[in-house]
């Protein structure tokens, strides 16, 4: 747009006559007015870290942000519940605790892939979890799962082994994780 106002603007202030200096002088300069236009394009269009030092450290920031709070939301509304024997059929709470275990449950694989996600952007971080992404996958239905009540403490179990293992390869590749319990609103949100 602005290459094409210049244009004009170079066209219409032209003196009448044309020189072979002059239009090869005018058009070196709308080819390099296009180059920083094209330039500008691709930088509006994706904005990148400017080095690569600043890229793995966001990506592990982003790592540690997702994985905590997958963590959390585990810990808070599955596994703590299951622990407690909310989860039993005649238990007091029940139902309000399977509907959050759901919650949760598709909340934390929510989270768990945004946290993959966010490692290939650090090649250490990429390596430590590449191993678990097949865990991470198995998790898909259990929040359903959960949610139903048809939970097994094998289910449970494997929520617990999978968060566990996330902590372990991010302190492993330094970027260590700790619990951020989740807000009710940030569970509905997803």
């Amino acid at each position: 747009m602005l290459s094409c106002a210049l244009l004009f603007t170079s066209a219409a202030c032209g003196s009448g006559s044309k020189n072979a200096a002059g239009t090869s002088g005018q058009a070196q300069e709308l080819q390099q007015l296009q180059e920083v236009q094209d330039a500008a394009d691709l930088m509006a269009a994706d904005p990148t870290p400017t080095s690569t030092f600043e890229k793995r450290k966001f990506a592990k920031t982003r790592f540690v942000a997702d994985a905590a709070l997958a963590a959390g939301a585990a810990y808070q509304w599955i596994i703590k519940p299951y622990k407690k024997g909310k989860f039993k059929k005649d238990a007091k709470g029940r139902k309000l605790a399977l509907v959050k275990a759901g919650l949760a449950g598709a909340f934390t694989y929510n989270r768990l892939k945004a946290a993959t996600k966010n490692a290939k952007g650090d090649p250490l971080l990429s390596k430590a979890l590449a191993p678990l992404t097949a865990g991470i996958d198995s998790l898909k239905g259990l929040g359903t799962k959960l949610r139903k009540g048809d939970a097994s403490s094998s289910d449970v179990g494997s929520f617990n082994d999978i968060i566990n293992k996330v902590k372990d390869a991010g302190s492993s590749a330094g970027a260590p994780v700790k619990d951020k319990v989740p807000s009710l609103s940030q569970l509905n949100k997803g």
